[in-house]
């Protein structure tokens, strides 16, 4: 069985294979996602000026509203938002960056709810 400290190591190694090869720019932004154990965050960032464009999380004051909703439906509801921000800004085209996660769960739930409403990856 795994440790604590093996288990992160492995998902930061992972993390380091998928951002050699995703790179946000101004025209298509990285959309990075990274989850703990009670809360989700998702970040749109272009990498060339070092700046995050749009962003959401559980933790925000308008996710306390959600405290109903399962963890899977409250990361669709970030993915929601942090597409709704994005597009105000005028991104409909974004890379997707799974931080060394698996691509299941409530992770895919965020992409689900930023395709749904109407981010592009």
């Amino acid at each position: 069985m795994q440790s604590k400290r093996q288990r992160k190591n492995n998902r930061l190694r992972r993390k380091r294979r998928v951002r050699k090869k995703v790179f946000g720019t101004p025209r298509r932004p990285r959309l990075s996602v990274y989850k703990s154990n009670q809360h989700i965050y998702a970040q749109v960032i272009d990498d060339l000026a070092g700046h995050t464009l749009a962003s959401a999380s559980t933790v925000e004051q308008e996710a306390s509203d959600d405290q109903d909703l399962s963890k899977s439906e409250q990361a669709e509801e970030v993915g929601r938002r942090v597409a709704e921000r994005a597009l105000e800004k005028d991104i409909d085209k974004v890379v997707f960056d799974r931080n060394g996660f698996i691509y299941h769960g409530r992770l895919a739930s965020v992409a689900d709810g930023a395709r749904d409403n109407g981010l592009q990856f």
